[in-house]
């Protein structure tokens, strides 16, 4: 490669970005990362939650040409980059289980047929489908892009069988480079990950995870939602607090409210119109405080997210890190606070032991849901149900983390697959083309008022699925959403249009005829491989919350591999130490304060609300400790 072209590649690098992203300048690594993969080196990029992964694969695919195939494991993730890349006028599509035939068709022939179709999404299981195989090889593939890449790992925290096919997809065009993305590995997954997707040499660019604008704290608190309160006063600024549950989201929001703070409730189980308003309020600064569980965050790019907070333990440190790392995307501080108590880890320890339900009830389940949705031996392969799983539960007796974990064996040996709601916007596009649109329109004046308001509202509706809310349509032709929707559904029976309405039900798909369940093959040393691994990940989360000695920020380096860190200065621990420091200095100062407070009758609660506007919390705790224990009164 002469230093001309790498010159050139980097000016046209630049001038993309600029041009659809209005940027004009690259975070850093990003353009080495870029310039790697136009080189046609593959490429594994590690860069931590906020780090702009996106923009490292689709800056070059628009460079070189041709098609991107994006692999993805997230559904809500993968629509809301199409959505975004066709706000900037550049034509994307995706494919996933669950979709309507004629929906991937017209994806597919727009890959097919369209030269100026840039990027494909996928979702892993597709790339097992011998349909799609077919029309892949058809084509004109570029470049391939990983997104999640530690999925492909079996080192990795979510393995995902399925990454394993797109070592076998290279093989048909292989002079496209691949471009692994992830924001969080180990060591030992970095290389396996290059391994499993067949790196012609290794290639790693990795940005360190240290975030020094984001600081961490443990704190061992066994009253967490005064606590909640007291950080939300001493920070302020917008906030995520994740919990564990569906239903503490929205207990712990209301709670907020109760205390004056702008608060709502987000969790994968709520209409996705509704939580579309959440988020945007949120977005806006409308709302103050999303209480959330882990549904929430995947491409949400808020940049002055101040404080996050979890109340319950997560289950591993890398999820903790990208959850954590949503905060201060905007570079300016902000902080991760993990609330605990001496609960919380017997409690992580029990639902452990769900985990890895015995195999024979993982069999039992899979026959369950065979005989559930009336599917005989020997069929079923691509047939999709709306999917209750609470009540596919109850009905064999398990409890729900018990029972997901038995999914997601089923899932791992590749039988199976819930999906997220297919659908959480509405989509339609027209089957006529602009002609006989026309002709129509002057044949049934009575739809005419809609077709036009879609044709000013939306753009591509002639060639591509495109969202649309039923709702802006209304308001815009002032009538009611439930005409507009009648509207359509008539267009769509007269095949005037296609249409897809909007869809918050899981859909469980049977990716292979139904066999036998004794015949279902789970490897034991995988299986037991898997458990071994995920004990380990456990064990972190305990060392982390439990040391007491080592920065939060070193832990979690040394975690992801780098162990030549400084101490950041801020977290709990490094406070503590300086604490200890400046202890004798302040003592006497503080000691005097809590004494004139509680001679005024203040409680222990607003003693500590008050002197943590001037002192470090653990500083004043310690000296009202010491007081107590001295007896004064």
């Amino acid at each position: 490669m002469t230093m001309a072209t790498e010159i050139d590649y980097s000016a046209r690098a630049h001038e993309v970005l600029k041009q659809f992203w209005g940027y004009d300048r690259f975070r850093p690594l990003q353009e080495d990362i870029i310039l790697s993969v136009l080189e046609g080196r593959d490429t594994l990029a590690l860069l931590p939650t906020g780090g702009g992964k996106s923009i490292c694969f689709q800056v070059p695919a628009i460079v070189k040409g041709g098609l991107c195939v994006v692999v993805s494991p997230l559904i809500a993730l993968m629509k809301d980059q199409v959505e975004h890349l066709r706000d900037r006028r550049i034509k994307a599509g995706a494919i996933f289980s669950g979709m309507r035939q004629s929906e991937i068709q017209a994806t597919i022939d727009n890959c097919l047929f369209d030269p100026e179709y840039r990027f494909l999404y996928v979702s892993p299981e597709r790339l097992q489908t011998e349909s799609f195989k077919v029309n892949f090889a058809r084509m004109p593939v570029a470049m391939i892009a990983v997104d999640e890449a530690h999925c492909i790992s079996q080192w990795g925290y979510d393995f995902r069988p399925p990454y394993l096919e797109i070592a076998q997809i290279r093989k048909v065009f292989p002079k496209a480079p691949v471009l692994a993305l992830t924001a969080t590995a180990t060591p030992e997954v970095v290389k396996d990950i290059q391994a499993r997707l067949d790196f012609k040499t290794e290639n790693v660019f990795q940005k360190s995870f240290k975030r020094g604008n984001l600081t961490y704290f443990v704190v061992n608190e066994e009253d967490k939602l005064s606590r909640m309160l007291r950080i939300m006063d001493r920070y302020p600024g917008s906030g995520i607090v994740y919990v564990r549950n569906r239903r503490r989201t929205a207990e712990t929001a209301e709670f907020l409210r109760n205390h004056g703070i702008a608060a709502d409730h987000y969790h994968a189980g709520l209409d996705p119109r509704e939580r579309d308003r959440k988020q945007q309020r949120w977005m806006k600064g409308e709302t103050r405080v999303m209480v959330a569980t882990n549904a929430f965050g995947m491409g949400i790019d808020k940049p002055d997210v101040r404080f996050v907070v979890h109340i319950d333990l997560p289950d591993t440190l890398e999820a903790y890190f990208q959850e954590a790392g949503r905060g201060g995307r905007d570079e300016q501080p902000a902080v991760a606070i993990l609330l605990y108590d001496h609960n919380d880890i017997a409690q992580l320890k029990r639902n452990f032991t769900f985990t890895f339900p015995e195999l024979d009830r993982v069999r039992e389940v899979y026959r369950e849901l065979c005989q559930g949705y009336h599917i005989e031996i020997g069929n079923g392969q691509g047939k999709v149900f709306p999917f209750s799983m609470e009540e596919h539960a109850r009905t064999v007796k398990m409890n729900a983390t018990q029972y997901f974990s038995a999914l997601k064996l089923l899932q791992n040996i590749g039988v199976i697959l819930v999906s997220e709601h297919l659908r959480d916007k509405s989509q339609l596009q027209f089957r006529l083309d602009g002609d006989q649109l026309l002709r129509y329109q002057k044949e049934k004046p009575e739809f005419e008022p809609l077709i036009t308001a879609i044709l000013r509202s939306y753009t591509g509706v002639f060639t591509q699925y495109t969202d649309i809310d039923e709702q802006i349509l209304a308001n815009r032709l002032e009538t009611t959403e439930e005409s507009v929707v009648e509207q359509l559904k008539t267009l769509r029976g007269e095949k005037i249009l296609s249409y897809q309405p909007l869809s918050n039900i899981p859909l469980l798909v049977f990716l292979k005829d139904r066999i036998d369940e004794r015949y279902l093959y789970f490897d034991k040393k995988i299986y037991d491989f898997r458990k071994e691994k995920a004990e380990e990940r456990l064990a972190a989360v305990e060392n982390y919350v439990k040391t007491d000695n080592v920065c939060r920020s070193q832990l979690l380096l040394q975690y992801f591999g780098e162990w030549d860190s400084t101490p950041c200065g801020g977290c709990d621990v490094c406070r503590r130490n300086r604490i200890h420091q400046v202890r004798n200095r302040d003592f006497e100062r503080i000691s005097e304060e809590v004494k004139a407070l509680e001679r005024l009758q203040k409680s222990p609660k607003e003693i500590l609300a008050e002197l943590s506007k001037r002192y470090e919390e653990p500083q004043i705790v310690s000296v009202m400790r010491w007081l107590a224990d001295e007896n004064f009164r």
